[in-house]
C-alpha cells in the first residue's frame, strides 16, 4: 500500500507501526495506544463530561480501530482515522444515552408541573420483560464465566461491582495501565464469545 509522501514524520512512524500491528506485533499495538490514549481520552471527556464513560469509550475506540486496522488507508494520518472512529463511537453513545433519558423538565412551565409526567415510564418491568432481562443477565454471566480467571475477575469488578480502574488496581495489586490493557483484551474476548452466542435469546 502506497504511503502518502505528504504525511508528517509522526504519521509516517504511525504507518510503520500499523504495518507491524497488521502482522500481529503486540508491541506495535501497545505503542500506538500509548501515543494516542491520553489525547483520545481528553477529547472524549470533553464530549461526555464523565471520566468513567470517557475511559470506557477510549478502550472501545482502540478496540474498533485495532479490529478494523486492515481498513486503514495510508493516504491520511492514522491519528485522523483513529480520532474519527473515537468521535463517531462517542456520538453513538451520546445518542443512545439521550434516548434512554426521560425529560423531567417538559412540564416545568405548566401549572400542573408537580404532576408526574405521563411520559415517565415505571421502573418496574412487566413480567415478560423481567424474564427476558433475567435471561440476558444469566447469558452475560455464562459468557463471563468462559473467560480465563484473571479476565473474569477484572470484568466482574468493573462491570458487575462497578469498581473504578483505581479500585481494581488496588484490589488486584496491578498497575492501572495493566488493568486497562487486560480489560481491553477481556472485552475483545467477550465480544468474540457473544458473536457466537447471538440469537440464543
Amino acid at each position: 500500500m502506497e504511503l502518502n509522501p505528504n504525511l508528517s514524520e509522526k504519521a509516517q512512524h504511525d504507518f510503520k507501526l500499523v504495518e507491524l500491528a497488521k502482522r500481529g506485533d503486540q508491541k506495535a499495538y501497545a505503542e500506538l495506544m500509548g501515543r494516542y490514549r491520553d489525547a483520545i481520552f481528553y477529547m472524549l471527556l470533553k464530549m461526555v463530561n464523565n471520566s468513567s464513560d470517557a475511559e470506557d469509550l477510549t478502550i472501545e475506540a482502540f478496540g474498533k480501530a485495532f479490529k478494523n486496522i486492515n481498513q486503514y488507508a495510508p493516504n491520511f494520518a492514522f491519528s485522523t482515522w483513529l480520532f474519527k472512529i473515537a468521535t463517531n463511537n462517542c456520538i453513538d453513545f451520546i445518542r443512545k444515552r439521550r434516548g434512554n433519558v426521560v425529560s423531567l423538565d417538559q412540564n416545568i412551565h405548566n401549572d400542573d408541573s408537580l404532576t408526574p409526567s405521563a411520559n415517565i415510564q415505571s421502573d418496574t418491568l412487566d413480567p415478560e420483560a423481567h424474564m427476558i432481562n433475567q435471561q440476558k443477565i444469566k447469558l452475560m454471566r455464562d459468557v463471563v464465566n468462559k473467560l480465563k480467571p484473571r479476565y473474569r475477575r477484572l470484568v466482574e469488578l468493573r462491570y458487575f461491582s462497578e469498581y473504578s480502574y483505581e479500585e481494581i488496581s488496588q484490589e488486584l495489586e496491578l498497575p492501572i495501565g495493566t488493568v486497562k490493557a487486560q480489560l481491553f483484551r477481556a472485552r475483545e474476548l467477550l465480544y468474540n464469545i457473544l458473536k457466537n452466542t447471538e440469537g440464543k435469546i
